[in-house]
């Protein structure tokens, strides 16, 4: 395995570039077929490769699924226990928003607020009418990071969220919960508007207040 991320190094190879055969792997890295194809089904795994059948084996994309994965099954593993991992991961996603709060107010144009209104919007009405707005919740996060234009960000931004749309099921939650959380979308959306960053990192937090009172909820039960 170190050996094929040796040569995607040395011969400063992109994501998206196409590898060797497995042939020529072999001899590059100097392994034997088996040790190259265990190799590359971890590193595809980890996404530090894709493997297309049909066309080949190329570097892989920026991709946090591997994080994701292990997080949620920690997660899930303590669910039960202390929704320990969870409220890590709550803390990371308030952190970073929080912490870019006013890069983000200086970078949002009319098109990104105008989005970010609907969205809420579209929370808020589905909770009202007792609906999931699981997909809509995630939507508004990433466009509220989109107009940073920092592919990691965003990446960050999905990853964490992924997680918390997992292992969050396991919590007992309050009815009235779901409007509320919905709402405050909306609070983030006229803090951004207004151009107030205090503001806006206030409204985060207050938009992560009901989970992490499910949490506390959960560790004294």
């Amino acid at each position: 395995m170190a050996g094929i991320k040796d040569y995607i190094l040395r011969n400063r190879l992109k994501p998206g570039d196409l590898l060797p055969t497995e042939a020529e792997l072999c001899e590059a890295v100097g392994a034997s077929r088996s040790s190259v194809r265990e190799a590359v089904k971890i590193l595809s795994a980890l996404d530090i490769v894709e493997v297309r059948h049909g066309h080949g084996t190329f570097v892989g994309r920026m991709s946090l699924n591997a994080l994701v994965e292990s997080l949620a099954f920690r997660g899930l593993l303590s669910g039960e226990e202390d929704h320990h991992v969870l409220g890590q991961v709550v803390d990371v996603r308030q952190i970073l928003e929080q912490g870019l709060a006013a890069d983000i107010i200086s970078v949002l144009d009319d098109e990104h607020r105008a989005d970010l209104s609907t969205l809420a919007d579209e929370m808020v009405d589905l909770a009202s009418q007792g609906r999931d707005f699981l997909e809509v919740d995630r939507a508004f996060h990433l466009k509220l990071m989109e107009p940073l234009g920092n592919d990691l960000i965003l990446q960050l931004t999905e990853a964490f969220w992924q997680v918390q749309a997992i292992v969050a099921p396991t919590l007992r939650t309050e009815p009235e919960d779901r409007l509320i959380t919905a709402q405050r979308h909306r609070a983030i959306v006229d803090a951004a508007t207004a151009g107030d960053p205090e503001a806006l990192r206030s409204a985060i937090a207050d938009h992560y207040a009901p989970i992490r009172t499910s949490i506390a909820r959960a560790v004294q039960s």
